[in-house]
């Protein structure tokens, strides 16, 4: 279900993948609405076409496709562009979200959604996804006047390779390895590594890290929960039986050497 209501700015180039008619009009109007200028594709070929032949700023990619499955779309997206993309899907449980996060997705929205949540999330990946300003602060650090202890802008001291115990974390090669063992992990799956890796055996809270990592003072927490299971599972550990990532109940997230 899309809904309306819309402040209109200029913005990005959206390409929304959708093959219900219906849904991807309603899509298509909610973004414009927004300021977006909006192309769609009705398949998953068509969609992989549309990327090659007119790039887009991200792409809203809808699972249930006619000619491919939308999880498959994604890979082959991941190997020809880089191209931020929010997965609009009705799988709602951990693995099938983990399964898309470590398949290239950038964000996700659960169906039925509305057209306010979807913008807000394109709006959010593409800050995210930005060039950052050279020693920009957060909005949110920004108007608090500044977080103690926030993650310094890239190029800086704290941006230096990281060791923890046998987990070694590289920011200027986004690069991270476990006993020697290169680590696959997402943009954000690394984000939040290299933020927890350059505040290691501090507790820190959820607060900072949507401000520090994820850039924004909302963020549902089962999509840090979804990224802290997908970095467990990397690093070979569980939640209940943890070596690197603690949670300190009702404070945060700790990043420690195993004992």
């Amino acid at each position: 279900m899309v809904t309306y209501g819309i402040t209109c700015r200029a913005m990005a180039s959206v390409l929304v993948v959708e093959d219900d008619p219906v849904i991807r009009t309603a899509l298509i109007e909610v973004l414009s609405a927004h300021g977006h200028v909006v192309h769609s594709a009705a398949a998953g070929f068509e969609a992989l076409r549309e990327i090659t032949a007119r790039p887009p700023d991200v792409v809203v990619l809808d699972l249930g496709l006619p000619d491919l499955d939308g999880t498959d779309v994604l890979r082959m997206m991941r190997g020809i562009s880089r191209v931020p993309v929010v997965v609009a899907t009705a799988r709602d449980d951990d693995a099938e979200v983990v399964k898309l996060l470590n398949a290239g997705a950038d964000d996700y929205v659960v169906k039925p959604f509305s057209g306010e949540q979807l913008a807000a999330r394109i709006g959010a990946v593409l800050r995210r996804t930005a060039p950052p300003a050279a020693a920009l602060p957060s909005p949110a650090a920004e108007a608090a006047g500044g977080l103690p202890g926030a993650l310094p802008a890239a190029g800086g001291a704290a941006a230096s390779t990281v060791r923890v115990g046998e987990l070694v974390v590289d920011p200027p090669a986004r690069s991270a390895r476990l006993a020697g063992r290169e680590l696959r992990l997402t943009r954000r799956e690394f984000d939040l590594l290299a933020y927890l890796a350059a505040h290691a055996d501090q507790v820190v809270s959820r607060r900072r890290i949507l401000a520090d990592v994820w850039r924004q003072p909302y963020v549902e927490d089962q999509t840090i929960d979804v990224h802290l299971s997908a970095l467990r599972r990397k690093l070979g550990e569980r939640a209940s039986q943890p070596r690197y990532l603690h949670t300190v109940r009702g404070i945060g997230i700790k990043l420690v050497a195993p004992r």
